[in-house]
């Protein structure tokens, strides 16, 4: 008779299966940059949120992460301040380096949501908004940049659309707007069931 597999046993098994994927999903997108500076996605490849923003910024590609630098400083401590465990999220960008033939880069996008399977995605940008709404998604409705709250992106996916970070960072009215947006992230997050 064989054993019971704990709840803990298929979770630990889904994550590895995830990691592998984005592993095999980054060699993908290094070796079709062939030696271009890349900005590879980051975070729990299970998580709940997924950040997505259009292109990276020259700090992300200098240190090959998607939100290295300021953008990244700054979702940190935004989401702290939101109470969201930042172990939660995913980032990437809909295009991860300069050049990228965008067929591809929406096949990539696809996939990442396949595997990371989010329970919410924050948009970043009417540019980004767009790329997403592009990419033919199953069972996708398309996000309204003009809507300042929830979406239903899927059936199991809510969405956000929030402006672009990497624009919001030097003024403070972008800022301010920015915020105002992302904050909703915060009670989504505290409605989410403990398990």
């Amino acid at each position: 008779m064989a054993t019971p597999v704990t709840t803990d046993e298929i979770y630990e098994r889904y994550l590895r299966k995830a990691i592998t994927e984005i592993n095999r999903l980054s060699h993908e997108i290094a070796q079709a940059a062939d030696g271009a500076p890349t900005a590879l996605p980051t975070g729990h490849p299970l998580a709940n949120i997924f950040l997505l923003k259009y292109g990276p910024q020259a700090q992300e590609l200098q240190e090959g992460v998607a939100f290295h630098g300021r953008a990244g400083s700054a979702l940190i401590k935004s989401l702290q301040r939101l109470h969201v465990d930042p172990l939660e999220v995913y980032g990437t960008n809909c295009v991860k380096f300069a050049g990228c033939d965008l067929a591809l880069a929406a096949d990539w996008l696809r996939r990442e949501l396949r595997i990371v399977e989010p329970k919410l995605i924050v948009v970043m940008g009417e540019d980004a908004a767009e790329f997403l709404n592009g990419v033919g998604y199953a069972l996708a409705t398309p996000i309204d940049v003009a809507l300042d709250d929830l979406q239903r992106f899927t059936p199991t996916i809510e969405a956000l659309a929030v402006p672009d970070i990497d624009l919001a960072l030097d003024e403070a009215p972008a800022k301010t707007a920015f915020w105002n947006a992302f904050k909703a992230v915060g009670p989504w997050w505290a409605a989410l069931p403990p398990y």
